[in-house]
């Protein structure tokens, strides 16, 4: 018996032991904040004082670090944040332009301004009275939250523009509402089915955030008859080009049919039904989304759309795990 208590004791040992590199890391890391802080401070201090005349309001900011002899290293963090800050990438989402990753993506190449200074960092915390100009434009935060399903049609992509004139989503549900809106995640332009579209930018990001591995149903119609072995291939795991996947769950839809199947994934990554029906090959004719989340297209005819209720939205916040498999984190 007192063999194991040791042995207990011991495993909690360890993890104070872990704690303490954690912690150890953790103070490096505010030291290096601090530090950039510091300095960051200092170039905007020498900015101030160099004459309005002499500066231009779209020079870059590594050209000013430059002239100041100092290499260029983004800015970290507002050292005198206001009451309701948030990080630039959050800001950037809750304002409805894109999902907190595709945020922090356009800060780090120098498409967002504060204040008139170009800003690198995802995380310089701003807020609602600063001056975030995104790609040339003004953004400002969303007060009404907008949450559509809409059942996609083939020919249409999922982007919130495109620079070929092609048909994208927000054609379909362009009476749906003022405000500005995007896709979650993304269907190809010849998959159909279930899409949300919403300007929650936090809840985007949970969404297609590949550590909470959101379900997803889908049916495929292929060009012949699945084999049964191939199923169970498919469900115990192929290897692609980036990697090893597996489905949930896979089968015929139809008995009689076994051109059509349905197939529940949790992967987000590109194309993946496609690819791994192509892998042992099969071509796709036609692939339908038929559940995300804890969403389906029941009621709602192919290119229509309509609003969720209060607890769908509610269930998709708490991330439900009836729709999660897992959560890290």
């Amino acid at each position: 018996m007192k063999k194991n208590r040791t042995d207990n004791f011991s495993k909690f040992a360890n993890q104070k032991k872990g704690a303490a590199i954690k912690e150890a890391y953790r103070q490096e890391k505010r030291k290096i904040k601090a530090e950039a802080r510091e300095k960051g401070e200092a170039l905007r201090q020498a900015k101030k004082e160099i004459p309005r005349s002499a500066r231009k309001d779209d020079r870059p900011e590594t050209t000013l670090r430059q002239a100041q002899g100092d290499s260029p290293k983004p800015a970290t963090r507002n050292p005198n944040p206001e009451t309701g800050s948030m990080p630039l990438n959050k800001f950037i989402a809750h304002c409805g332009v894109c999902g907190r990753r595709e945020a922090a993506e356009l800060v780090k190449e120098g498409k967002v301004t504060v204040n008139g200074d170009k800003v690198f960092e995802p995380g310089y915390k701003v807020s609602d009275t600063d001056k975030v100009i995104v790609k040339g434009k003004r953004v400002f935060l969303q007060k009404n939250s907008v949450y559509i399903l809409l059942n996609k049609p083939k020919d249409f992509i999922t982007t919130s523009s495109d620079p070929q004139g092609r048909k994208t989503v927000l054609d379909l549900i362009k009476s749906a509402t003022t405000e500005r809106v995007y896709p979650v995640g993304r269907l190809d332009r010849n998959t159909t089915g279930v899409l949300l579209l919403t300007n929650d930018g936090e809840l985007a990001q949970k969404l297609t955030h590949p550590s909470f591995e959101v379900k997803k149903i889908y049916e495929v119609t292929l060009d012949k008859p699945v084999a049964k072995t191939d199923l169970d291939q498919i469900a115990a795991g192929i290897t692609l080009e980036d990697g090893f996947v597996a489905a949930d769950s896979v089968g015929y839809a139809n008995t009689k049919d076994k051109h059509i199947v349905g197939i529940e994934i949790h992967s987000g990554k590109n194309r993946i039904v496609r690819r791994i029906f192509e892998h042992l090959g099969y071509d796709v004719k036609a692939l339908d989304r038929v559940m995300f989340a804890n969403l389906t297209k029941k009621n709602v005819e192919r290119s229509k759309w309509r609003y969720l209720n209060e607890k769908e939205v509610r269930l998709l916040k708490f991330m439900n795990n009836s729709f999660v498999r897992k959560q890290k984190g």
